[in-house]
């Protein structure tokens, strides 16, 4: 899957595409807060391009007003990084730097990956804001997600997706990448049939991830370990945590 495709799968209407380069001058002054981000920016970026603006006006959605944010737009972008660019942290930026809710497809390696945040007022200054939670991201594997290829794109479209308000679409297009992951784990992409089952989800995908990390840890303690007494103990432990990524990943 290509860029392009990924574009393509939202299936934006002809009257919310911008189709507009972004000066990377836009994003050192926004979203660079340290001399290191801005080398990250300056080394990193090739080039950014504003896709689409989605409002009222353009999609038929309506925005979103509550104490903690505000959805006017949903900006969609397309960021081209060079080789050797510290993706993580440069896709953060840029979500940081955008004042709007953004939905970024990114090509690196000629891979392309797809990130999500939401957004909400800085409780420190007036009118700007700041990323609500983490940067929830996928990046596509041929290879991997060759059997999930058509699902994922149909389950971006625009057209799929929650329209009561934009920030009930964008939390749509959050659960259509966390499906993405969980399908990684299940073998099955399916998307969520309700909220509560999209947030229950998101629960147990944390959980498994957070066990995965842990287990991957104490393998690489237990193959060093020489006592035997240690080793069992070991080994005991990570039974136990295989045991409860079982249970974490019967929620997915």
């Amino acid at each position: 899957m290509k860029t392009s495709e990924v574009i393509a799968a939202l299936d934006l209407p002809d009257g919310a595409r911008v189709d507009r380069r972004v000066p990377k001058k836009l994003m050192l002054e926004n979203g660079a807060p340290t001399a290191a981000d801005k080398r990250h920016i300056n080394d990193g970026i090739e080039e950014i391009f504003w896709v689409a603006a989605l409002k009222p006006t353009t999609i038929g959605v309506q925005e979103y007003r509550d104490t903690l944010r505000e959805y006017l737009e949903i900006a969609v972008l397309l960021l081209t990084l060079r080789t050797g660019a510290k993706v993580v942290r440069v896709t953060e930026l840029v979500h940081r730097a955008v004042p709007y809710p953004t939905f970024l497809v990114t090509e690196h390696a000629a891979r392309p990956s797809v990130s999500v945040v939401h957004k909400r007022w800085s409780q420190g200054e007036a009118g700007k804001t700041v990323l609500d939670g983490e940067v929830v991201a996928a990046e596509w594997d041929n290879a991997l997600d060759a059997d999930r290829r058509r699902a994922f794109r149909d389950a971006l479209a625009l057209g799929n997706q929650p329209r009561t308000t934009l920030y009930a679409l964008y939390q749509g297009w959050i659960d259509t990448l966390l499906t993405l992951q969980a399908a990684r784990v299940t073998g099955t992409f399916a998307t969520p049939n309700s909220t509560e089952h999209a947030a229950a989800r998101h629960e147990a995908l944390q959980e498994y991830q957070r066990l995965e990390a842990q287990i991957a840890a104490l393998r690489a303690v237990a193959a060093k370990e020489t006592q035997l007494p240690r080793r069992v103990e070991l080994n005991l432990e990570l039974k136990r945590l295989q045991s409860t990524q079982s249970a974490a990943r019967a929620k997915l």
